[in-house]
């Protein structure tokens, strides 16, 4: 009777441990990952938006800046960054078409090393910049992320990282 109930249990773990982090296959270089937080998208499946050579994808659910990082990673990106006017109205309108509005979303800067030195998490210059009038403001000390279309300008404001909204992945 032993064996049987250590045999179930073996098999639920094992079920359980198959189904919470499913091996797939990334296009770019054929390694398996494994993902956590939403399941993937190959580039071709048309989840992925391509503009100027790079992907980006809208994740609608509502995560805290690095969750939202965390699982950038995990489809093989990071949190989009943004380098020109026309790159970021791209988002705004991927933004768009997903939500069928124009929603604060989590893309990929942040100054939460250094107080006013901002940084995008994929490592590229952050050099253009659509920050709303007075911001960035770190109201309260604690605004260190950064979201784009706020207010009625749909501009960029930095938001305390522990909020939770939906973001743009990019690779």
């Amino acid at each position: 009777m032993k064996t049987m109930y250590v045999s179930a249990l073996v098999c639920a773990v094992m079920a359980l441990a198959t189904a919470a982090a499913v091996p797939e296959e990334t296009p770019e270089n054929g390694q398996i990952v494994k993902s956590h937080l939403v399941k993937r998208s190959t580039l071709g499946s048309g989840r992925w938006t391509e503009f100027n050579r790079r992907y980006f994808y809208y994740v609608p659910q509502l995560l805290s800046w690095a969750q939202a990082e965390r699982n950038c990673q995990s489809l093989g990106g990071n949190l989009a960054s943004v380098h020109s006017l026309t790159e970021y109205h791209t988002l705004q309108m991927l933004v768009l078409r997903a939500s069928h509005k124009q929603e604060q979303t989590w893309i990929g800067g942040s100054d939460g090393q250094q107080e006013n030195y901002w940084f995008w998490s994929d490592g590229t210059s952050f050099q253009y910049t659509n920050w709303c009038t007075g911001e960035p403001n770190n109201a309260g000390g604690r605004q260190s992320c950064l979201l784009i279309n706020f207010s009625v300008k749909k501009c960029w404001d930095d938001q305390k990282c522990t909020s939770r909204l939906p973001s743009i992945c990019a690779k």
